[in-house]
């Protein structure tokens, strides 16, 4: 049977490394009968957390009306979220850290969103695995907070420009994470 799938991206870039690692992924998921819900970060208009606590209070999850109330609620049914990022500056990029940051709002309302899958695909420009650190560990740490299931992770080092990620097993590698779901 398949599953509910929330994919989020965090580049602004349409033709990048990570979007291209999305698409295989998101295209080995539907081939396996999930269905797939893809939220762009960097084309909605998520702001920060206020951290006024009001969350889910007004009906909708965040009190400060932005497209976040249009993303909760596809995660809240989701049996898995993956996160599909590149490094920015050694972390999270801007782009999808105010989605990240206001998964905090299921916690202050007391929603029951564990048991669910979680997976990260990220990459980076410089060849050095541990620049990766900065969007791995944040979401896995986000993941063991929320008692979601890290089901995998694909983290591909030195691409840079538009199609890099074609010299690499990247989006095979993404292709595969779809089984782990």
């Amino acid at each position: 049977m398949g599953k509910k799938i929330v994919v989020i991206t965090g580049s602004p870039r349409k033709k990048g490394n990570s979007f291209a690692m999305t698409e295989a992924f998101i295209q080995a998921a539907e081939a396996k009968g999930h269905t797939v819900t893809r939220f762009d970060a960097a084309m909605k208009n998520v702001g920060g957390c206020h951290a006024c606590e009001t969350c889910f209070k007004s009906g909708k999850a965040c009190s400060f009306d932005d497209d976040f109330n249009e993303i909760a609620p596809a995660i809240l049914e989701a049996d898995a979220v993956v996160f599909s990022t590149p490094v920015y500056w050694y972390s999270i990029p801007a782009q999808i850290k105010g989605i990240i940051d206001k998964l905090y709002s299921f916690c202050v309302a007391g929603k029951e969103i564990g048991g669910k899958e979680c997976a990260v695909i990220a990459c980076c420009e410089e060849e050095d695995m541990t620049v990766l650190d900065g969007v791995r560990i944040p979401i896995e740490r986000s993941a063991a907070l929320l008692k979601w299931h890290m089901a995998g992770e694909v983290l591909v080092p030195g691409v840079l420009n538009i199609g890099d990620i074609e010299k690499t097993d990247g989006c095979a590698q993404t292709a595969a994470l779809a089984d782990r779901i």
